[in-house]
């Protein structure tokens, strides 16, 4: 069994967040999803509209997803991938060769984003009157 991890925070979800977890999930068969706690997020100076729980709880209801388990540090990545034997680390392009360091334990994986949605993009147009 291929074991395939991805990070992220995974506020107001979208269709670019389904099509990243439909892809992670096409490069195995069992999907880990590090979902960043409300603590981290705190960390990195950024406000979810939903809770850890709450993003927890949809993130469940997605069928590509196998297991959510919670980000609380950027150093965790190496852990995780012995903890949950991972084969895949998948992130989306907008990360290229920030997580390259992982691959003597997995193969790493930048995948294209789906350029035309973003969280940042519907707070801002939400935003407008």
């Amino acid at each position: 069994m291929r074991r395939v991890i991805t990070y992220g925070t995974f506020d107001l979800l979208h269709y670019g967040h389904i099509r990243l977890l439909q892809r992670c999930k096409e490069q195995g068969d069992y999907l880990v999803v590090a979902l960043s706690s409300d603590e981290f997020n705190a960390g990195k100076d950024k406000k979810s509209y939903f809770s850890y729980e709450e993003r927890k709880h949809m993130l469940e209801a997605i069928r590509y997803v196998d297991l959510v388990i919670p980000e609380d540090n950027w150093e965790q990545k190496v852990t995780d991938v012995e903890k949950y034997h991972i084969d895949t680390f998948v992130m989306g392009d907008d990360w290229e060769g920030t997580f390259d360091f992982l691959k003597d334990k997995c193969e790493v994986v930048y995948l294209p984003r789906t350029p035309e949605i973003s969280t940042t993009r519907i707070k801002t147009e939400l935003g407008k009157p």
